[in-house]
């Protein structure tokens, strides 16, 4: 047995369906952080070794769908769009029922799937996931956005499962010290972990997957240092 947040999930033999579904990870984050090429690097990194499918959300739009399709992250058939219609969180917190309904029917449709990306609209440093929506969160904020990001807080900042600090490329355009962000993120995090990354290079991408199967119990691999870069 494996436990998230109290909750237990049985190991399975493979071809046996899995009875509470796939392990389900949200991916949240303000626009333009770097979500989509994070599921994006997420699903070519592990779909030779798990059955994963993916659900993006946009507000009037299937545009992550369409990027994360043409982009052969997975095949077609496993990636699908919810238009949220409204505000970003309401749809991964407030009220989950669209993205509950379509992991319900991308379970009908992959029984056998045994990871679920579900990747948020773009919000500001507010948003959350649900517990009832995703067993783990993982939370990406970019360098670009300014160094003083990790120190402004917020639930994903503080209290996501792990905090993805991407662009760090980008640090000496922008007059970024990540020196400076390391110290405000372990500041505000306390002993949850965060991982600075470049995910246009791959740098990060390893150690991401890494933490979410062995947080998830989908593997032994650990999850070594945080503040790779």
């Amino acid at each position: 047995m494996r436990t998230i947040e109290g909750e237990s999930r049985s190991f399975r033999a493979p071809g046996i369906p899995a009875t509470n579904g796939p392990l389900r990870v949200g991916i949240g984050g303000p626009v333009g952080s770097g979500k989509t090429a994070l599921v994006e690097a997420l699903c070519k990194h592990l779909r030779d070794f798990y059955e994963i499918y993916v659900i993006t959300n946009d507000i009037y739009t299937k545009e992550d769908q369409l990027i994360l399709t043409r982009a052969q992250a997975l095949a077609a058939e496993r990636i699908m769009g919810v238009e949220t219609g409204g505000c970003p969180h309401t749809a991964i917190r407030e009220d989950a029922s669209m993205n509950l309904a379509a992991i319900h029917d991308m379970n009908l449709k992959f029984p056998h799937a045994e990871l679920c990306f579900v990747e948020s609209g773009g919000d500001n440093l507010a948003a959350t996931f649900s517990p009832e929506l995703a067993d783990l969160t993982v939370y990406v904020i970019d360098v670009a956005a300014g160094e003083k990001i990790p120190r402004k807080g917020g639930p994903g900042i503080m209290r996501s499962d792990l905090l993805v600090i991407n662009k760090i490329d980008l640090a000496p355009l922008v007059g970024a010290n990540l020196e400076i962000m390391e110290a405000d993120a372990r500041r505000m995090r306390g002993t949850r972990p965060f991982i600075f990354s470049n995910l246009k290079s791959g740098q990060g991408v390893d150690e991401i997957a890494g933490f979410i199967l062995q947080k998830g119990g989908l593997s032994a691999a650990t999850l070594s240092g945080g503040t790779h870069r």
